[in-house]
């Protein structure tokens, strides 16, 4: 087991907890991400986690399919869609390079809080074309750097060695413009931006959240 899925692992049981200082955030970000989605849907959570997202918009769509890597966030998934009794939810350890993964299978993908924990986020983000049927849905949210740059540039830097080396999971803040522009690359056209914040009030964040809807093309 790698170092990444271990650490994962390790937040399972308190992540929707911890995760809860960002209500406002994730509330927003679904509200945004309803507006892509249609009955006869199929979905696929890209780095589910305890499959908040995924149970939430179940009732919206025909099926969503959540994988995540970390063993123990999926278990958490399964807990969770069966206390709240909800059928048409799938969950997988899996990475978005799993060859189960059909190309052109489904109508939107989303990656929510995943980019940014990835080493070469426009390698998955040609993988999630592929996966998505024509004229499908790409929608994400990602860690971003807001507009000051010099705290999320000096975090990225602390963390490059201990992350390179295997001692902590991979993170690196993104610029919104080197976001946006892998998407663009990967062979969609954005459709929708929006900034948030992690917090209902804090207009001067130096991390942000970019929220991303974008159509393959």
């Amino acid at each position: 087991m790698n170092i990444s899925a271990m650490f994962w692992d390790r937040l399972a049981n308190n992540f929707d907890e911890q995760e809860g200082q960002y209500k406002h955030t994730h509330l927003k970000t679904v509200e945004n991400v309803t507006k892509y989605l249609n009955a006869n849907d199929l979905v696929l959570d890209y780095g589910c986690a305890t499959g908040k997202t995924a149970c939430e918009i179940a009732g919206q769509v025909k099926e969503v399919r959540g994988i995540d890597f970390s063993s123990k966030m999926i278990a958490a998934a399964k807990r969770n869609a069966a206390e709240r009794k909800i059928q048409n939810t799938d969950f997988t350890q899996a990475t978005i390079f799993d060859q189960r993964l059909k190309q052109e299978s489904f109508d939107v993908i989303l990656a929510f809080g995943i980019l940014h924990l990835l080493k070469d986020p426009s390698q998955a983000i040609q993988r999630i074309n592929k996966l998505l049927k024509p004229g499908g849905w790409f929608v994400s949210s990602t860690a971003c750097m807001g507009d000051d740059e010099t705290i999320p540039t000096v975090i990225n830097n602390i963390l490059f060695i201990p992350s390179r080396i295997g001692i902590f999971p991979y993170l690196r803040f993104l610029k919104i413009s080197e976001l946006e522009h892998s998407i663009t690359h990967g062979k969609f056209q954005i459709v929708e931006t929006e900034t948030l914040t992690f917090g209902p009030t804090d207009d001067q964040a130096y991390i942000i959240a970019r929220f991303v809807a974008a159509k393959k093309v």
